[in-house]
């Protein structure tokens, strides 16, 4: 079953953002996938670090949902770019072109010097000078709701078929799984181009957009949607397979679906267990960290910040409580020589413990 093809009874929903109007239900969603528009970066004279830093393949390879370039001046501040790839290295000019989302547009004050990057646990390289690249705008593939219900406004303004008309502005598609639980949503600039009767059933259209998402789906996040759609998962550990990329997109879809639902706070002294097995980097440390409080697909933050607010109630969890974290070695073992945006090293698995124990919840390391 995928995103393009889902049973009723959970249709989607279409809703214009500014007052919440439903332009109608769906149960059929194509072009929800695409890649978001991505920062480019030429690094010349790249050296990579000697500390086993991968070579950059020919093809693009990911090097991490994080990447911080650090100005090696030490004046300005370290920037980000996320969900990176390289694409291989040119030996004759020492040339490495990087790809990723980035959010800042740019270095800080233009800055061109020297600069040496990491991805958060370890230094890949670094380079005498670089060049940001304004990549062209993808081209954005037509967005198709299938077996529309149609409200009377969205009738009215296919009626009217005018340019005015077929701008419903910014919408927003909001996705539920097969048991009709919210899962997550997806903006977009919703500008009707074509619609026609649906083959899934009588008065239903199918309309097509132009595609403009604010935030599309990426290609390699379509089976955990899948996955997903079809409900959350009933055992824990599901994600324990998945490539550090993959964990990531996996929490995401915790976080967004958590933000959607209601949580009990379990009363004061309950004991939770975290199964430790498979913390070997930081989206697992989050998503281990959900299940032992939430159980199978639970959330319990995603950074530090995210933990302090989650422990602060409303998330399944009430101060004093204990945490029993099994096979806490392998954590210790992964996480405790992390990078700061900076650079500067620290111990992710003491860190988080710390953060915990002062928010009431006891560590017993097993």
């Amino acid at each position: 079953m995928t995103v393009e093809q889902r049973p009723s009874p959970a249709p989607f929903s279409l809703v214009r953002e500014e007052d919440g109007h439903v332009w109608g239900d769906f149960a059929e969603v194509e072009g929800l996938f695409g890649e978001p528009r991505s920062g480019t970066y030429e690094l010349f004279d790249w050296v990579p670090e000697t500390t086993g830093a991968p070579a950059p393949a020919p093809a693009p390879e990911w090097l991490g949902s994080t990447v911080w370039l650090v100005p090696e001046d030490g004046t300005l501040d370290a920037w980000r770019l996320a969900d990176v790839e390289a694409v291989g290295l040119r030996a004759a000019a020492g040339r490495l072109v990087l790809l990723g989302e980035d959010d800042c547009d740019g270095p800080p004050e233009g800055h061109r010097g020297p600069v040496r990057i990491h991805d958060g646990t370890r230094w890949l390289g670094s380079c005498q000078e670089f060049a940001a690249v304004l990549p062209a705008e993808p081209a954005a593939p037509p967005l198709v709701l299938r077996g529309l219900a149609p409200s009377e406004e969205l009738r009215r303004a296919l009626a009217t078929g005018t340019r005015k008309a077929l701008e419903l502005e910014t919408a927003v598609l909001e996705l539920r799984d097969a048991h009709g639980a919210p899962l997550t949503d997806r903006r977009l600039w919703a500008s009707v181009t074509a619609w026609r009767p649906s083959a899934l059933g009588p008065e239903l259209l199918d309309v097509e957009f132009d595609g403009s998402f604010v935030d599309p789906v990426p290609e390699f996040a379509r089976p955990l949607w899948e996955r997903w759609l079809a409900g959350p998962p009933t055992t824990p550990g599901a994600w324990a397979g998945l490539d550090t990329r993959r964990r990531g997109a996996w929490h995401d879809l915790v976080r967004e679906r958590a933000c959607r639902r209601t949580h009990e706070d379990r009363p004061a002294g309950t004991a939770y267990t975290l199964d430790g097995r498979h913390v070997t980097d930081e989206p697992s440390l989050w998503l281990a960290l959900g299940e032992a409080v939430n159980g199978p697909g639970g959330y319990f933050g995603g950074c530090l910040q995210a933990l302090h607010d989650c422990q602060g109630g409303g998330f399944g969890f009430t101060a004093p409580s204990t945490l029993t974290w099994r096979n806490s070695d392998v954590a210790r073992a992964h996480l405790s020589r992390a990078l700061s945006p900076d650079g500067d090293p620290y111990d992710l698995f003491a860190v988080t413990v710390h953060a915990l124990e002062e928010d009431g919840m006891r560590v017993v390391r097993a």
